[in-house]
């Protein structure tokens, strides 16, 4: 009697083990996802053809994978375009178009990428900021995240936080929004996103362990206000070689009024300096490349686990940058240089080296192209466009032929609302202010930098007219519930915040 039930409970243990052998093979032949944002990154990247700026791992990324030159984020602004890629839906299915709003204020039963992967017995996890958070202030806390996205999170907080202090801003008073910067000491690992880096490795090194498949999320807090970054990156760059950018104020006067507005809403970076120009200049490049080492970090340990072999990367930002073009910085336009973002994605199957160039892709494609390439299907309720076969073959092309971004502005106590579509030699924008409509154009196989509306010149007439309806038309479909989305809030208040008046106080890191 005791003879057989030996014998029948080592046929048990190896019945289990074999199944979980069986498992574990399963999920090794299932794709991985490594997906990187950056915060207020542009496109001045040597792999966007900026050989000024010191960027080799992001560089080496587009190498291995695509690269588009044409993407575009939906709103561009943090906490809209955000919400928008993570759940696949454009801000007014969102109903998300302001900070400080957590997305299930205003779509509740919505599905988003991460919590997808849950479902589908992923591990889903947040490193840094993936949602809206305020930059630097709510540095160490969950800010706005969505918890529903995730099952496990790390908040990192470093001594850039703590050092807040010291900084030199082009105004007294810090709002978060202010221009800013300091030259750090010490070592990447003591800032908040080499912080966020190093965390990051650690999930990779135990997902190699212990063979489970994942979605991990390293969203940093970098390049974004207050440019910090260790003393070493400054030094990558000559202060008196940044170039300064030209600023006609010509050019507000051929224009809408809201259009005029979104360009010049904050005063105290109009008209700056020569020397803080340049200053300024240098330190967004010098944070560009602390970024830059802490994703090559991330992507070497990918590399020696060789987890990269069935894992996708994705990396891009949350919106353009200005950076004194058209006298404006930071984002919140409806041009180029705020809606357009990095966009590169590698991985297993994935063509190398690879620069899709003119075709426009928008970030709300990013949900169905992820789903897609692991072979999971995306809730009905999913906009965009898929951008696999773009990824796995070059000849193919997506239906869609525009990136429609949007932005909401106030001025003089009224809503201004602009829609903008980027093809892929126009950009077409439309601004609605009181019983008026603006309209914009631009044609970039002569005029990259956006600097001559088109809008009266007579040559341009029928396309005028064309892009009017692909515009209008565009608008129309992303204001459309989708199927399956559940309740859809209108008009959530943003979390009520008291004033807060930055203080800086010394203290030791």
């Amino acid at each position: 009697m005791l003879k057989n039930k030996v014998n029948f409970l080592f046929i048990i243990c190896i019945l289990f083990n074999n199944i979980a052998k069986a498992n574990n093979e399963n999920n090794s032949k299932k794709l991985n996802v490594l997906f990187i944002i950056a915060d207020d990154l542009n496109c001045d990247l040597g792999a966007y053809g900026n050989e000024n700026v010191y960027t080799p791992n992001i560089d080496k990324l587009a190498q291995q994978g695509v690269l588009f030159e044409n993407a575009h984020v939906q709103y561009p602004l943090c906490g809209p375009s955000r919400a928008s890629l993570m759940t696949g839906l454009y801000p007014d299915q969102t109903q998300s178009k302001e900070l400080r709003l957590f997305l299930r204020q205003t779509v509740p039963d919505v599905i988003t990428i991460g919590q997808k992967f849950i479902m589908e017995k992923y591990n889903s996890v947040r490193v840094g900021k993936i949602y809206h958070y305020h930059n630097p202030r709510d540095i160490g806390t969950s800010g706005h995240d969505d918890h529903f996205t995730w099952d496990q999170t790390v908040n990192p907080y470093g001594r850039d936080k703590v050092e807040e202090y010291k900084l030199n801003k082009v105004k007294e008073k810090f709002d978060g929004a202010t221009l800013s910067w300091y030259e750090s000491d010490g070592l990447d690992d003591e800032q908040t996103d080499g912080i966020g880096a190093n965390e990051t490795i650690k999930f990779i090194e135990k997902f190699a362990n212990n063979k489970e498949n994942f979605f991990l999320a390293f969203g940093l807090y970098r390049p974004h206000i207050p440019f910090v970054a260790p003393k070493k990156y400054f030094d990558l760059y000559e202060k008196e070689e940044m170039i300064t950018p030209s600023s006609n104020e010509d050019f507000l006067r051929t224009i809408s009024p809201p259009a005029a507005k979104s360009l010049r809403a904050r005063k105290e970076q109009i008209n700056l300096d020569d020397l803080t120009i340049k200053t300024v200049k240098e330190a967004y490049y010098a944070t560009t490349s602390f970024v830059d080492a802490q994703i090559g970090k991330v992507l070497n340990k990918l590399k020696e686990t060789g987890l990269d072999k069935n894992t996708i990367v994705i990396f891009t930002s949350d919106h353009g940058y200005h950076l004194g073009e058209k006298g404006h910085w930071q984002k919140q336009t409806l041009y180029d240089l705020s809606t357009r973002v990095p966009l590169i994605i590698s991985g297993p199957g994935i063509k190398s080296n690879l620069k899709i160039k003119k075709l426009p892709v928008e970030l709300v494609d990013l949900y169905k192209t992820i789903m897609d390439l692991t072979g999971i299907k995306a809730p009905d309720f999913v906009q965009g466009n898929s951008l696999k076969n773009l990824l796995m073959n070059s000849d193919s092309i997506t239906e869609k032929r525009s990136a429609l971004s949007e932005l909401r502005i106030n001025l003089n106590g009224k809503v201004a609302q602009g829609y903008s579509i980027r093809t892929d030699r126009f950009r077409f924008t439309k601004w609605s202010y009181g019983n008026n409509n603006y309209n914009e154009l631009y044609d970039h196989d002569f005029d990259g930098e956006e600097k001559t509306n088109l809008i009266d010149d007579l040559k341009y007439v029928e396309t005028i007219d064309s892009l009017k309806i692909v515009l209008d038309n565009r608008i129309l479909d992303a204001k459309r519930k989708p199927k399956g989305l559940g309740r859809q809030i209108r008009n959530s208040k943003p979390n009520f915040e008291p004033e807060r008046i930055y203080s800086f106080e010394k203290s030791k890191f």
